[in-house]
């Protein structure tokens, strides 16, 4: 069998690491915790993050990311955004020269604005080609229950996307491709901003018209920007969009619904963190994905609301009527 390697053992890593076990990949999982990594390997659980679930025989674990690296024909990339770089750095050297690096991460780094695989392709210094990224709805207990869904594998390369969606398949996990791979990995970043705007209405007590509403101009702005950064309309239709935001904003299972509804309840953002046992990416993703709309010129009022709660700047029961509107004026 052939052997991959998936670098993070967090929900979603471990849960794309049983996908890839499931379609007869041996996979190797890294994770950073030894006692995690033990768990794993002997008890084929990973209580913390998927509890009741039980993991293949052909998914191995260990806390050495270098001896998870070696002879990996694919690597699986699933740390949160703002630590990708550093392991990069410290690690890139270990991956083999060939093997196709793939993103599972849905944040861009603060401080540059880069997408994910930007951000892989200047730390590595490999070309395009090898870089796939992955998104769609994937709400990781789900499909670690074996619940049927499908997810996108975008590549500039057509060649390395149908590689990496023939692992990424199973029975009850099916993967198409693209190449835009700019919608692909925004839709998967800005979904999780409107999933914190939803949260948070749904926290302060508001019903399904709002959040309705919200998801509605919700999409509609993350299209606008995708769009100005280069991105094709009709990928934000599909599951890397439209797909993905209407799991992420109906979900109690979304760690970024779970943030936006304690800043709903009152909580402030380093109270929502602190509570928080996995990394909500679209709190750290709202100022830099501000800063690239603002460098584009593209209008972005839940964006702009959802950052004013965060700064404590905007009660958030004053909220839904900004949420709901564009505050175009109307002509008479």
């Amino acid at each position: 069998m052939p052997e991959v390697a998936v670098l993070g053992a967090g929900s979603w890593g471990t849960t794309f690491a049983k996908v890839l076990a499931d379609g007869g990949a041996d996979t190797v999982l890294w994770a950073r915790r030894p006692e995690a990594a033990r768990e794993i390997d002997e008890s084929r659980r990973n209580t913390r993050y998927l509890p009741g679930i039980t993991l293949p025989a052909s998914l191995h674990a260990t806390s050495d990311i270098r001896a998870a690296l070696e002879g990996a024909s694919q690597v699986y990339l699933a740390v949160p955004s703002q630590q990708l770089r550093p392991m990069l750095r410290e690690h890139g050297d270990a991956i083999e020269p060939d093997a196709p690096v793939v993103s599972l991460m849905k944040g861009v780094e603060a401080g540059t604005g880069l997408r994910m695989s930007e951000l892989i392709a200047q730390e590595l210094g490999i070309d395009a080609g090898r870089i796939a990224v992955v998104s769609g709805p994937n709400l990781a207990l789900e499909i670690a229950q074996e619940q049927p869904t499908a997810a996108v594998v975008s590549s500039v390369s057509a060649m390395t996307a149908r590689d990496v969606a023939k692992r990424a398949r199973n029975d009850y996990f099916h993967s198409f491709i693209n190449t835009d791979v700019i919608g692909t990995e925004f839709g998967g970043v800005l979904k999780n901003l409107v999933a914190l705007a939803i949260g948070i209405v749904d926290g302060v007590g508001h019903g399904e018209n709002t959040k309705a509403s919200i998801i509605t101009r919700g999409l509609a702005e993350l299209t606008d920007f995708a769009v100005a950064h280069g991105a094709e309309r009709e990928t934000l239709r599909g599951l890397a969009g439209l797909g993905d935001l209407i799991a992420t904003c109906g979900s109690p299972l979304s760690r970024n619904f779970t943030a936006g509804r304690l800043l709903g309840m009152g909580y402030s953002r380093t109270d929502v963190v602190a509570r928080m046992e996995q990394v909500a990416e679209g709190l750290a993703s709202v100022d830099p994905v501000a800063q690239l709309a603002e460098a584009k010129g593209v209008r972005m009022p839940i964006l702009e609301q959802v950052r004013l709660v965060l700064d404590g700047a905007m009660d958030p029961r004053d909220i839904a009527p900004h949420l709901t509107t564009d505050d175009e004026p109307i002509e008479e």
